[in-house]
C-alpha cells in the first residue's frame, strides 16, 4: 500500500518537471538561450539579474529547474526510506535524478560553452526521460494505492515476448523521432516546407537536402511512427487478457495522432510568433506524455514477460 502523502509528491514531482521541459522548450522557441550571457548559475554576474525578456525567461528556467531538482531528491530520499524494497519504485526515482542532473548540468555546460544544435537536442531528449521517469512513479504509486490493488498489479498476465520486443524497439524508434525534432528546433529550421502541410514546399517529395529535407524527414518518421503505435495497439487487443496495457495503448494512439495534427499546427502558424510559443509548447506536451505512456508499457512488458506469442 502507498500513502497518500507519498502518492500526492509524485504527482506534484511530476509536473514540476513538466514544467522544466516546457520551461526548456519556450527558453530554445525565444532565442533566450543566451539571455544570461555566459554566467553559471548567476545571470550576467547577478542572483537577480537586470530585466530583459531574454535574461528573465532563462533565469526562470534556471529557478524552476532547480526547486524540481531538489523536488526529485526529495522523492528519492522518501523512496529509500519507505519503500526502498520496491526495486520498481528506487528505479524510477533514481533514474529520475540521474536524468534531472544530466540535463541540468547539459545546460550549464550549454551556457559557459555554447554547444553545437546536435548536442543542445540531446538535453531535450535527457528532459524528456527524466519527465517519462518521474511519469513512471505517478502509474507505479497509484497502481498500489491499497494492499488490494498491488496485489492484482503483480498478478498481471503474462506479457508475451513480441510485445517486449516491438515495445522496446518502438521506445529507441520513438527517441531518434523526438532527437530529429529537437534538432530542427536548434537549427531554426522548422519552415523548411514554409507554410504547407502535409505537402511540404507545394510538393509531395520536395527537395531532399538543407531544411526542407530535414522537415520531411522528419514527418516521414512521424507517420512511421503513428502506423507502428496502432499495430502495437491492434496486437494488443488481439491477446486474451491485456486490457490493461491496451487502455494505454489506445490512449497512446490517440496521442500520437494529435500530435500529428499539433505538428500541423505548429507549421501554419509559424508566421505568428506569439502563436507559434504555444503551438510549439503544446507539441511538446503531447510528445512527453506519449513518450511516458510507452515507457510505462515497455516496462511491464519486460516485467511480466512470457510466452513466444
Amino acid at each position: 500500500m502507498v500513502s497518500s502523502r507519498y502518492r500526492r509528491l509524485t504527482v506534484v514531482v511530476c509536473i514540476g518537471m513538466l514544467l522544466v521541459l516546457l520551461a526548456g522548450a519556450l527558453v530554445t522557441n525565444t532565442g533566450s538561450g543566451r539571455g544570461c550571457g555566459d554566467d553559471w548559475p548567476l545571470c550576467h554576474g547577478k542572483f537577480i539579474p537586470a530585466y530583459t525578456l531574454e535574461s528573465m525567461l532563462e533565469y526562470s528556467h534556471r529557478a524552476v529547474s532547480a526547486a524540481v531538482g531538489f523536488l526529485v531528491l526529495a522523492l528519492f530520499i522518501a523512496t529509500l526510506l519507505r519503500y526502498r524494497r520496491h526495486g520498481e519504485a528506487v528505479l524510477y526515482t533514481s533514474s529520475a535524478l540521474f536524468f534531472t542532473i544530466l540535463q541540468a548540468l547539459l545546460g550549464a555546460a550549454a551556457v559557459m560553452w555554447p554547444q553545437s544544435p546536435s548536442v543542445m537536442a540531446l538535453h531535450f531528449g535527457f528532459s524528456l526521460l527524466a519527465f517519462a521517469s518521474t511519469m513512471l512513479i505517478v502509474l507505479w504509486a497509484y497502481r498500489r494505492r491499497t494492499a488490494e490493488q498491488a496485489a492484482r498489479a503483480e498478478r498481471l498476465r503474462r506479457v508475451p515476448r513480441s510485445v517486449l520486443r516491438y515495445s522496446w524497439a518502438l521506445f529507441a524508434y520513438t527517441y531518434v523521432v523526438v532527437y530529429v525534432g529537437a534538432f530542427i528546433r536548434h537549427t531554426k529550421t522548422s519552415g523548411g516546407c514554409g507554410g504547407d502541410w502535409p505537402l511540404c514546399n507545394g510538393a509531395v517529395i520536395p527537395e531532399l537536402s538543407g531544411a526542407s529535407g530535414l522537415v520531411f524527414t522528419h514527418r516521414v518518421l512521424a507517420i512511421v511512427l503513428v502506423i507502428n503505435v496502432i499495430i502495437l495497439m491492434v496486437h494488443l487487443r488481439r491477446l486474451a487478457g491485456q486490457e490493461e496495457l491496451t487502455r494505454v495503448a489506445t490512449w497512446m494512439a490517440v496521442l500520437v495522432v494529435v500530435q500529428v495534427f499539433s505538428g500541423a499546427l505548429l507549421t501554419v502558424t509559424l508566421t505568428n510568433e506569439n502563436v507559434y510559443i504555444f503551438t510549439g509548447l503544446l507539441h511538446n506536451v503531447i510528445i512527453s506524455l506519449f513518450f511516458g505512456l510507452l515507457a510505462d508499457v515497455c516496462i511491464q512488458a519486460w516485467k511480466h514477460r512470457g510466452g513466444r506469442a
